[in-house]
C-alpha cells in the first residue's frame, strides 16, 4: 500500500492503481473512490499504516499504545473517573501488587497519561487531560466530555448522587437520594 495526495493536497491510501485511474481510501472516513491518476501525486515518505492510524485522535492513540491489557486500561479509567488518588488507596483497592502498580504508573507518566500529585498529604496520581479526553472518546462520547456513557437527562455529582438535567427554563432539579 502507498500514500497519495490529490490536487487539493488531501491524503489517501492507494488501494489499486490502473492505467488511467486509481482506487483510493480516505484514511479519516474509510470511504473508497476512484480518482484520475493525473490528479494524484504518488508519495513514498509516509508509512501507510501510520497514515491509517492518524484517523484516530492522538489522545486515544496514546492510551491504546500505553494500555497493554484490561487492567492497565482500567487503571487509567479509574484515575480519569476518581482521581486524584493516593498510592495507598490504589494498592488497597485494586488487584495490583506494588511492583505492577508502580510499573504501570511509570509507563503512564512517561506517556503523559498520569501525573504525580499529593492527595491528603500522601503521594498520589491523577489522570491528565489527555487521558480524560481519550477515555471519554473510547466510551463513545466526544473528547471534550470528561464523563460519557450517562443519560443526557442526568448528571452525576462528585459524591455519586444523580441530578436531573436542567428543565426547559434553565433550572436544575435535584433528585432526592
Amino acid at each position: 500500500m502507498q500514500t497519495v495526495r490529490d490536487a487539493s493536497g488531501d491524503r489517501y491510501l492507494l488501494v489499486k492503481r490502473s492505467a488511467e485511474s486509481s482506487r483510493v481510501r480516505d484514511p479519516n472516513t474509510g470511504e473508497e473512490r476512484y480518482l484520475p491518476n493525473e490528479e494524484l501525486s504518488f508519495e513514498g515518505g509516509e508509512a501507510p499504516l501510520s497514515v491509517a492510524a492518524a484517523a484516530v485522535s492522538e489522545p486515544v492513540r496514546r492510551v491504546v499504545s500505553a494500555a497493554h491489557d484490561d487492567r492497565s486500561l482500567g487503571l487509567l479509567v479509574e484515575l480519569a473517573d476518581r482521581g486524584p488518588l493516593p498510592v495507598v488507596e490504589l494498592l488497597g483497592a485494586y488487584d495490583l501488587c506494588e511492583s505492577d502498580l508502580h510499573g504501570l504508573l511509570s509507563e503512564f507518566r512517561a506517556a503523559g497519561l498520569v501525573a504525580e500529585t499529593t492527595v491528603h498529604g500522601e503521594r498520589g496520581y491523577d489522570a491528565t487531560e489527555t487521558t480524560r479526553r481519550a477515555v471519554a472518546s473510547l466510551r463513545g462520547g466526544s473528547e471534550g466530555d470528561e464523563r460519557s456513557g450517562s443519560d443526557e437527562d442526568s448528571a452525576v455529582n462528585g459524591d455519586g448522587r444523580e441530578n436531573a438535567a436542567e428543565d426547559g427554563n434553565g433550572n436544575g432539579n435535584e433528585n432526592e437520594n
